[in-house]
């Protein structure tokens, strides 16, 4: 048994009405002290009955990865950016998975694949206008 109270409060909070979305919140808080599989678990059930619940499919993909079961979180955050193009942590883990993906498959001698950032979100284009400078310079001492 877990000894918390936010999360004890919560799970009180469903007992009485199982249709709340409290459980997002029920989820993200194991999510956020390690309990990977009680939040998918606790993900999945809510799912079955609000499906459309962005934030909890958010959840749901960050503790499949943190599983290592990264087809399925890549599958949830597709699912979140399919209804929510400008979700930025559905796109900053896409991007990340995405990423990883491409590393391993240059170090295998396949192509990467090239991820664009959405197009709307700042720090992304702000990270990829320091990585252009980064390797413009690099190109420079090379040269």
């Amino acid at each position: 048994m877990i000894d918390n109270p936010r999360i004890e409060d919560l799970r009180r909070r469903i007992q009485k009405d199982p249709a709340s979305i409290a459980f997002a919140q029920l989820a993200e808080e194991y999510r956020r002290i390690g309990e990977y599989l009680e939040a998918i678990r606790v993900c999945q059930a809510g799912l079955d009955q609000h499906p459309a619940y962005l934030s909890a499919r958010v959840t749901l993909g960050r503790s499949l990865l943190e599983l290592g079961r990264v087809q399925e979180a890549e599958a949830e955050f597709e699912r979140v950016l399919g209804s929510a193009p400008d979700n930025v942590v559905a796109r900053r883990a896409l991007d990340d998975i995405r990423s990883r993906r491409g590393r391993v498959d240059a170090q295998a001698g396949a192509p990467a694949r090239v991820n664009l950032p959405a197009p709307r979100d700042p720090v992304l284009a702000e990270l990829e206008a320091w990585i252009e400078v980064i390797a413009e310079r690099r190109r420079a001492r090379h040269n």
